[in-house]
């Protein structure tokens, strides 16, 4: 199994189900790994391989742009980017909150999905 793994990517995003939510931007810590094929450990050809600064920009873009109400959605959203935009063979998405209960650092949603 090959990986290629994200850690601790921030972003900001307008996430949440509560009114004030829908306008205060929130930082969201991401920790993603993604399946990649042999071929670029073999090639040494970028042309190969998952492009990891281009899956950054996008991830960016789309926390940006887009508002969802669940940590949920917004990791599936992040898996179908990876899935259909990068031809991931896998991923594993890990979306964190920081400080959104008092007394908890981060509480977020981890999900792993394939491609069908």
């Amino acid at each position: 199994m090959n990986t290629i793994f994200i850690n601790d990517l921030r972003v900001q995003t307008r996430i949440g189900v509560y009114a004030w939510e829908e306008h205060l931007p929130q930082t969201l810590r991401l920790d993603l790994e993604l399946g990649v094929p042999d071929a670029a450990f073999a090639s040494d050809d970028l042309a190969d391989a998952l492009d990891y600064s281009a899956v950054v920009q996008r991830v960016q873009a789309f926390a940006a742009e887009h508002r969802h109400r669940l940590l949920e959605r917004f990791a599936q959203g992040i898996a179908d980017i990876a899935l259909g935009d990068f031809r991931a063979q896998w991923v594993k998405v890990r979306v964190a909150k920081l400080g959104a209960v008092a007394g908890v650092r981060e509480i977020g949603v981890q999900i792993e999905r394939r491609q069908a």
